[in-house]
């Protein structure tokens, strides 16, 4: 069945946060997004306008709406509205139709442009929430007013603290659990772009993806993790502020546990004609290394193809299939009996891989490169 996320959260009019960027990331990722609106709001790029609050009873009548008859895997809980309304709807999550639902909590209180979307009070009731989420997930700001890394797990809830408000050039984000400490760690270069608004929705949207999915928390923040790095590349440059990030744009990225193929590397005999004749053939050049005879290109639907003059690919075609989780992958054909002449290991381009040949003697990549096969360090 496809996964059922609810999200309760706020409305951005100009579509960049909040629950337009849920639905985006819930749908990109294979799950069907179902909302309870908490508030609307007047924003753009620049900042927010104008904000104008729903009933407690309405948000309420949303839930139950859904719950009742489509049923419920997952809820995200963003910018919340008041602190009656995070009383209530902490009280909800608390009912039998909604105990076996994951929640992650987003606690939403200053936007990118520096909006502040909760008061006080709201703030405070936050700690009905927390002890009802399996992970709570704060950028820096937030995690201080909500008392620090101590303060968040004594709620009983695992802490994501985000690292993108943080200074230098690599974003550290660490995964919390209540009675163990520090669990993980990812590190990545920062990415720089003001097209950022709603990295924080998307993240925790994506996190309730996967645990309404069926996966554990740590990989499920691996994903939302790669899954918000991708759309903070392909933001389309929008607006005059913060922009938007480009959801839309992350598709055939290996993302998913099974494979995807999105990536064919093909042999060349002379670099130029190669590369000259793809580029005629409408695709985009994203690498370009002639003293190593490769290049790589992307299609409009972000599958990519090679051409390599020389080197290990060049008595044929290999395919490549991409997997968010290689090595169980491997391991799972390995014990059903798929012989691999190249267990998963890591390579200096970024990709882990594993290399095996068909019964027909066609070569195949299983790999994982994230974001490292459309946007490599290295990409013109």
């Amino acid at each position: 069945m496809t996964a059922r996320v609810l999200i309760v959260a706020g409305s951005d009019s100009g579509g960049g946060a909040g629950i337009q960027a849920d639905i985006r990331t819930v749908t990109m990722l294979g799950g069907h997004a179902m909302t309870a609106i908490t508030a609307i709001t007047a924003q753009n790029t620049t900042g927010v306008q104008g904000v104008h609050a729903i009933p407690t009873e309405m948000v309420l009548m949303q839930i139950d709406s859904v719950v009742t008859d489509i049923g419920v895997d997952a809820v995200k809980i963003g910018m919340i509205g008041s602190a009656e309304t995070a009383q209530a709807v902490a009280a909800r999550l608390t009912k039998p139709d909604l105990a076996g639902a994951a929640v992650v909590f987003d606690p939403v209180m200053i936007t990118t442009s520096g909006s502040v979307l909760a008061d006080p009070a709201t703030i405070r009731a936050f700690g009905d929430l927390m002890r009802r989420a399996a992970v709570t997930t704060p950028n820096l700001n937030e995690l201080a007013a909500l008392g620090g890394i101590d303060g968040v797990l004594a709620h009983g809830s695992a802490l994501l603290v985000k690292g993108g408000h943080a200074e230098g050039d690599t974003v550290v984000d660490r995964l919390f659990e209540p009675d163990a400490g520090e669990v993980a760690r990812w590190e990545a270069p920062r990415i720089d772009t003001r097209h950022m608004h709603g990295t924080g929705c998307t993240l925790a949207s994506a996190v309730a993806t996967g645990l309404a999915q069926g996966m554990p928390l740590e990989p499920a923040v691996a994903r939302g993790r790669d899954f918000v790095r991708l759309a903070l590349l392909d933001a389309p440059g929008l607006g005059e502020g913060h922009g938007p990030m480009g959801h839309h744009a992350v598709r055939n990225d290996g993302l998913f546990t099974g494979p995807a193929l999105n990536q064919i590397s093909l042999p060349a005999r002379d670099y130029g004609v190669s590369t000259a004749f793809y580029k005629q053939m409408g695709l985009t050049q994203i690498v370009d290394s002639p003293s190593n005879g490769y290049a790589r290109f992307e299609a409009a639907n972000g599958v990519t193809l090679s051409v390599h003059v020389g080197g290990a690919d060049a008595g044929g075609t290999v395919t490549y299939l991409e997997s968010g989780a290689l090595d169980a992958w491997v391991a799972y054909l390995a014990r059903r009996g798929v012989r691999f002449d190249q267990m998963p290991r890591d390579e200096e381009w970024g990709w882990r891989e594993a290399r095996l040949t068909d019964p027909a003697g066609n070569r195949l990549c299983l790999y994982q490169a994230g974001e490292y096969r459309r946007y490599p360090p290295w990409r013109i």
